[in-house]
């Protein structure tokens, strides 16, 4: 449409819609469709209408173009006598503000970009950024674990204290489990703290939690107790503690899992105690550890040493997963076994069952899967059963089901770990040519914490 303000602009608009007339303040962006007019309110928000639909527009201010110009500080000038934390971005966005003048939000990856971003920042650390990639976290692969557990090795013979990984939420909590794996599974530990926060809402919302985090991560990578290495401290999730601010709960990596698609506290630790909660105001920051985590630091022996590199993955190690339910068939078992997969995780119901018992004469497929099941696992298929319903353990001892799945030679029996650390766990399991079952059977980094099985 020729005659509005520039691209950028503040602008008040009149606008006819179904409710009526309206008034909308904001700023003007590129148009979402075409013949349709598109501006950001200031709640962060953005709104589009069709051009039709406008009844006057007034120019407030001219577009900004200074945004992307904004002088910034020299890392140099960061304090030397402060901790050094290296941020690792992987996705999402860390630090960034919106360019007025294109109404996109600019991602800030520098040390000195960070800092005028989030300048409290300035007076926790000394602030180091690389970035590993910009990837949705559904697109991360055990070859990005590896990066991730390279970066963060590279980081700490650098001399940093902690490195906190920016990380995409949907599977934050996965690589967190594989990264304590590597770093602790063998009976060592990180030379220093492993944070892995992120973002559930943009940084252009008025309601983001990404700048909160992000301080409160840092601070944790900075100033947070030593991990033990076999607490579940291996590695740390940091995220809103509940949807207000002021809170970020620290929980242990290899037990936390996301349990909402949006809320700011979507992350919760499952059979396993919260580690601690980082609290951020204008009074400034500090942490307050859970008294069991506290205790437990006190009266658990570190481990021998920490490592100084960590294990890796093997890429050509293949992991499946199944479901059981209705529809888990035994051409599923053999189709898994026959395309080379080293081992299949089935998240079992209950306690961990599978149908496999034909009670009423007319289920035959359920006998068939269990004939694939003992196909599958001669022919060298490690089967593991995970928990499907996330809390509480895997106990194949109470039924006679699980018994016999048992004596299939069905794994996982007493596990209290997520489904997703079983996984992780039998692929760096499998990756090191270890002992999957005793592996299994066994707390190696606290991803197993001990629960009454009932």
């Amino acid at each position: 449409m020729t005659g509005l303000p520039g691209i950028g602009s503040l602008v008040r608009m009149r606008l006819r819609t179904w409710a009526g007339e309206i008034e909308e303040q904001g700023i003007l962006l590129p148009p979402t469709a075409p013949e349709h007019l598109t501006m950001k309110l200031v709640n962060g928000y953005n709104i589009s209408h069709p051009e039709s639909s406008l009844i006057s527009v007034e120019l407030i201010s001219e577009a900004n173009q200074q945004d992307s110009e904004d002088e910034i500080s020299d890392s140099d000038s960061q304090d030397a006598n402060l901790p050094l934390v290296r941020i690792l971005h992987t996705g999402g966005t860390i630090a960034s503000r919106v360019d007025y003048a294109t109404g996109a939000v600019v991602a800030r990856f520098e040390p000195e970009e960070l800092l005028a971003a989030i300048p409290e920042l300035a007076v926790i650390a000394r602030i180091e950024a690389v970035k590993l990639g910009n990837m949705w976290s559904d697109d991360i692969r055990p070859q990005h674990w590896n990066a991730m557990l390279a970066a963060s090795a590279e980081a700490f013979a650098d001399g940093a204290a902690g490195v906190v990984v920016t990380h995409g939420t949907d599977t934050l909590a996965v690589s967190a489990t594989a990264l304590a794996f590597g770093w602790a599974g063998e009976g060592g530990g990180p030379p220093g703290r492993i944070v892995f926060t992120g973002s559930q809402r943009s940084s252009d919302r008025g309601s983001s939690d990404a700048g909160e985090n992000l301080i409160a991560a840092v601070h944790w990578a900075a100033h947070g107790p030593a991990p033990n290495g076999g607490l579940g401290d291996a590695t740390v999730v940091m995220m809103h503690a509940g949807a207000d601010d002021g809170a970020v709960v620290v929980l242990p990596g290899c037990s936390a899992r996301k349990l909402h698609s949006s809320r700011r506290d979507a992350f919760k630790s499952v059979n396993a105690e919260v580690l601690a909660h980082v609290h951020v105001s204008r009074d400034g920051i500090s942490h307050t550890l859970m008294p069991e985590y506290e205790a437990a630091l006190k009266s658990t022996p570190p481990r021998v040493s920490p490592s100084s590199e960590p294990t890796t993955y093997d890429g050509a190690i293949r992991v499946a997963q199944l479901l059981a339910g209705a529809h888990l068939h035994g051409d599923l078992i053999t189709s898994v076994a026959d395309a080379g997969y080293r081992a299949l995780v089935i998240h079992g119901t209950g306690l961990g069952h599978l149908p496999i018992e034909n009670a009423n004469g007319d289920a035959p497929e359920n006998e068939e899967l269990e004939a694939a099941i003992s196909a599958a696992i001669s022919g060298g298929l490690r089967i593991i059963i995970a928990n499907q319903c996330i809390n509480g353990a895997v106990n194949m001892n109470v039924y006679s089901k699980g018994r016999r799945q048992q004596e299939l030679g069905l794994l996982g029996q007493g596990g209290t770990s997520t489904p997703e650390a079983v996984v992780v766990k039998t692929h760096w399991s499998l990756s090191q040519g270890r002992d999957l079952s005793a592996d299994l059977d066994s707390n190696l980094i606290g991803e197993n914490p001990d629960r009454i099985l009932s």
